[in-house]
């Protein structure tokens, strides 16, 4: 029992210290927005091999749907989304100089799903059902590019894994601590989900409006023309799950959230159709 003991000690000691090497960043300026939280990565994440998994994945993606015939079919919709991004890039430099040189690629995606994203590093992919089914105007699609590159800019994916890590570790800590069963372990998982991994979810996507307004109107898009998007998602999806039980804000939530930053950014938008 004592051998036993010491043995669980020995063991949380060792992954408590990896816990405590976890450092704090800051990815991005605060912007007008003033999205300026500290965020906190864990060293069990290797940045750079994250970053090279991401650029596979996307090589993957890309590749797979041009096999399918899936890339870019529409070229008018292909040359649409391409302008709205090299209207947006330039203005990641209020938020992160240094990400106006990445190596930025967008494509559209031929495909019913209401969907977009941007990889680490500025790899943007747009489905030709976001554009189709909510007949989204250029307004609108500059909020979801923009939502999405700014989850790439303060680098989510980094912290969403760093968490994962550091979640696992814990977890694995009262494990050996309180010898728990592996139906204990699940449960006490759920918990840690439902208390802690989605709202900080919820923190990501509530930032990536943020940044993503800001964006659109430094870039002479209409901020409020997010709200509009995200009234059609609601329309779209149907019965959406209860705010706590959710990765996104609830749709109440998010449409007053991006109404009161839509209107703290017009100047921006305004000076932007000046020029």
């Amino acid at each position: 029992m004592l051998r036993q003991f010491f043995a669980r000690g020995f063991a949380c000691a060792a992954l408590l210290a990896g816990l405590a090497a976890c450092s704090t960043i800051e990815t991005t300026q605060p912007g007008v927005v003033g999205v300026d939280r500290r965020q906190t990565v864990s060293p069990l994440v290797d940045r750079s091999k994250l970053t090279q998994q991401a650029s596979l994945q996307y090589r993957q993606v890309i590749g797979e749907a041009q096999k399918k015939g899936q890339l870019n079919v529409d070229k008018s919709q292909t040359e649409r989304v391409r302008r709205i991004s090299a209207r947006l890039i330039p203005a990641v430099a209020s938020f992160r100089p240094e990400a106006v040189s990445w190596k930025w690629e967008t494509n559209v995606i031929t495909s019913k799903e209401v969907n977009a994203w941007c990889m680490p590093g500025g790899k943007i992919a747009v489905y030709s059902g976001l554009i189709e089914q909510l007949k989204a105007t250029d307004d609108e699609l500059a909020a979801v590019m923009g939502h999405e590159i700014a989850h790439a800019l303060r680098e989510h994916a980094w912290e969403r894994a760093s968490q994962a890590a550091n979640a696992q570790v814990g977890l694995t800590i009262a494990a050996i601590a309180l010898g728990m069963s592996g139906t204990q372990q699940d449960l006490t998982g759920m918990a840690y989900n439902a208390m802690f991994a989605l709202p900080n979810s919820r923190e990501h996507e509530t930032e990536a409006d943020r940044i993503g307004v800001e964006l659109a109107a430094r870039a002479g898009y209409n901020p409020h023309a997010a709200v509009s998007l995200w009234e059609k998602m609601g329309k779209l999806d149907g019965k959406a799950p209860p705010q706590w039980l959710s990765t996104h804000p609830s749709q109440q939530t998010r449409v007053r959230d991006l109404t009161v930053y839509a209107e703290k950014v017009m100047p921006l938008y305004e000076k932007a159709k000046r020029r």
